[in-house]
């Protein structure tokens, strides 16, 4: 049998050396390749136990490991023959596999090792650039972190299948293999995916500049397209908000007309009051500074204002009183906090003043206790001079 695989000589032990080997190397190349499979796996996934335990990520492992046993087994056994002193009747003769790895093979490998590197570059990058955004210890700070993270793991992505994509087509032509179906298929692909999903598309484009530009962020108080509440998530894809209610509102990121955002880097609350026309509006401006300034001390609210209470003056004159606007600086997001506590201080600073609150007065008044069909008629009083009439 082995003269039938071998011409001339044949020695057993040759055999048995150039199986043994090549078996060498097909495994410790299937246990590289499965390691580094494994190492990705566990950074794409993010949990290590995961590689372990789960039968749906070991098998892929597996099959991989086994795959690359078998062809490098099958790509060195001959030559590994033509090393021991045998003469192949078939195979890859050494030759040819010599000339192929200091050719088309020696650029293989520089491509995916310069693939590599710019895969390796580019996470230092980006991890450069969170690092720099998220410097310092204030919710800002934390924010930006927050920021960073997604746009780094965007753009992480996109370079990384780039750069693949790319290094796979070039390994493709290099080792023979006509790409142009294959870029000819991917166009077609690409051009059906992008009609098919313009929405996805401008979703996830206007998602990218709403983190970018920082134009809302998680926990702040928004109003999109006319919907008010408090910001839960921001997706590239979507805005997460949910209002007074508890209610939960998914805005397409594409579909955000209008974007109001109530408590970028601070707020105001801002209060109307009713004033007499029979009080001095100087004397109710005093007062108001006064109320804002023992809340600001206050060591409760205190930290939550950001300016003294600005009184900016009569707003309009209505049919019974007098409007006054007052606004005060607040927080992000204490505006409601700080307002509630204002207005309980004002109620009782004018009941102390003796300021009047106005209000209409109604035309006619009901009785306090309703009247009897059986009572006898109310007694009207005769005016003085229309006695005796």
């Amino acid at each position: 049998m082995l003269t039938r695989l071998f011409a001339g000589h044949v020695e057993l032990s040759a055999v048995v050396l150039a199986v043994a080997g090549t078996i060498g190397a097909a495994w410790i190349a299937a246990r590289l390749v499965r390691r580094v499979m494994a190492a990705w796996l566990r950074g794409l996934m993010g949990d290590p136990a995961l590689l372990v335990s789960s039968p749906t990520v070991r098998a892929p492992l597996r099959i991989i490991g086994g795959a690359t046993f078998v062809f490098v087994l099958a790509i060195l056994l001959f030559p590994a023959f033509e090393l021991a002193g045998l003469r192949p009747r078939a195979g890859v003769p050494l030759r040819n596999l010599a000339d192929w790895s200091f050719g088309a093979g020696l650029r293989t490998v520089l491509i995916i090792v310069l693939a590599y590197a710019l895969v390796r570059t580019t996470a230092l990058l980006v991890r450069r650039f969170e690092h720099d955004l998220s410097l310092g210890t204030d919710l800002d700070a934390l924010e930006r972190a927050k920021r960073a993270r997604t746009l780094g793991a965007v753009v992480h992505k996109a370079a990384t299948v780039l750069v693949i994509g790319s290094a796979a087509l070039m390994v493709l032509q290099g080792v023979g293999i006509d790409i142009t179906p294959v870029l000819t298929g991917a166009g077609i692909a690409g051009l059906a995916v992008g009609f098919g999903a313009q929405t996805l598309v401008r979703d996830i484009i206007s998602g990218f500049f709403l983190i970018l530009e920082n134009q809302v962020r998680v926990g702040d108080v928004a109003a999109i397209n006319g919907t008010g509440g408090v910001v839960e998530s921001i997706n590239l894809r979507t805005v997460i908000l949910r209002d007074v209610e508890g209610t939960v509102h998914v805005f397409p990121n594409g579909a955000i007309n209008t974007l109001a955002n109530r408590s970028k880097d601070f707020s105001y609350y801002v209060i109307d009051l009713s004033v007499s026309y029979f009080d001095d509006t100087d004397a109710v401006a005093a007062v108001l500074k006064d109320v804002g300034a023992h809340l600001q001390s206050d060591s409760e609210f205190g930290p939550a204002i950001l300016a003294p209470l600005e009184v900016l003056g009569v707003e309009s004159f209505g049919d019974w009183s007098i409007q006054i606007k007052a606004r005060i600086k607040t927080m992000p997001s204490k505006q409601w906090f700080v307002g509630r506590e204002l207005r309980r201080r004002i109620i009782k600073a004018f009941e102390q003043h003796g300021f009047s609150i106005p209000f209409p007065v109604p035309s006619s008044t009901v009785p306090k206790e309703p009247r009897r069909l059986d009572a006898p008629p109310p007694d009207i009083a005769v005016r003085p001079d229309r006695a005796g009439q």
